[in-house]
C-alpha cells in the first residue's frame, strides 16, 4: 500500500498559525488542527501589540512596513477561514514579500498544502523553521507533505516528526501521526510505544491500533521462531 494512499486531510481552521492534518492513514491518522496563529514570539505578535497611528510619549512607533505585511497575514487568515484559499494564499504571498517572517511562510505553505502544491509548501516550510526552528507545528506539517508528495519520503518524515515530538512530547496528535509514519515503514516496536503515548494523552481510537500493532508485533515474533526452528528444515 503506497503512502499516498494512506494519507488523510481534515482540516480545522482558527486564527493565525496552522498546522495540517499529516501523517498517513486516511482511516487511521488523527487529525491535527488547521489553526493559522502567530506564536507569541513572533516579530509581528509583538508588533501588533506596540501599534500606534502616532508617536507619542506611550507609544511606539512601527515600520509601515511591518505594519502592511501583518495587514496582509491577517486578512489572509481571515480568507482562509471563509474557504477562500485562493485569495488567502495570495495576501500571505504579499505578507512575505514584504517581511519574510515565519509565520507569514508557515501560513503560505498551508495555502500551497491545500491547493496540493506540496513542493511551494515544502520549501515555504522549510524557510519557516529555518527562521523559527522551535515550532513543532512546523515540523509537524513539512511531515505531512513529505508522506503526501508524488514521491514520498518517509525518511524525511519521520526526521521531522522526531523533532516535533522532542519539541511537544506530551502532544497526542503529533505522538499519533508519529506512530502511523512508524507502523507504515515497519518499525513496530516504536510505532506501539507511541499509539501508548497518544492514547495516554487522549486519543481514544489509538486503542484499536494498539491491538493491532501488538498482534503484528506478536505474529512477527511467531514467525520468526517458526523460521528458526530447526524441525522446519527436516
Amino acid at each position: 500500500m503506497s503512502f499516498r494512499s494512506l494519507l488523510r486531510q481534515a482540516p480545522k481552521v482558527s486564527p493565525l498559525f496552522s498546522r495540517i492534518s499529516g501523517g498517513l492513514n486516511r482511516s487511521s491518522l488523527h487529525a491535527l488542527s488547521k489553526r493559522p496563529i502567530i506564536p507569541s514570539s513572533a516579530p509581528f505578535a509583538v508588533a501588533a501589540k506596540r501599534y500606534a497611528t502616532s508617536v507619542t510619549p506611550h507609544s511606539s512607533p512601527i515600520d509601515p512596513a511591518e505594519a502592511e505585511a501583518l495587514r496582509c497575514l491577517e486578512q489572509g487568515t481571515a480568507r482562509l477561514e471563509e474557504g477562500d484559499v485562493h485569495a488567502a494564499k495570495s495576501l500571505y504571498q504579499r505578507s512575505v514579500e514584504i517581511k519574510r517572517n515565519a509565520s507569514s511562510l508557515f501560513n503560505l505553505g498551508v495555502t500551497h498544502y491545500h491547493l496540493k502544491e506540496f513542493d511551494e509548501a515544502i520549501a515555504a516550510w522549510k524557510e519557516s523553521i529555518a527562521l523559527q526552528p522551535s515550532s513543532p507545528d512546523a515540523h509537524t506539517n513539512l511531515a505531512s507533505a513529505y508522506i503526501i508528495s508524488p514521491v514520498p519520503r518517509p525518511d524525511l518524515a519521520l526526521h521531522h516528526l522526531e523533532l516535533a515530538s522532542s519539541l511537544c512530547p506530551e502532544d497526542p496528535e503529533i505522538a499519533f501521526n508519529h506512530a502511523a509514519v512508524l507502523e507504515a515503514t515497519g518499525r513496530l516496536e516504536e510505532a506501539l510505544e507511541k499509539y501508548k503515548l497518544a492514547q495516554k494523552f487522549g486519543v481514544e481510537r489509538a486503542s484499536v491500533h494498539i491491538r493491532n500493532v501488538s498482534a503484528k508485533i506478536l505474529g512477527k515474533r511467531l514467525n520468526d521462531a517458526d523460521k528458526s526452528d530447526p524441525k522446519n528444515d527436516v
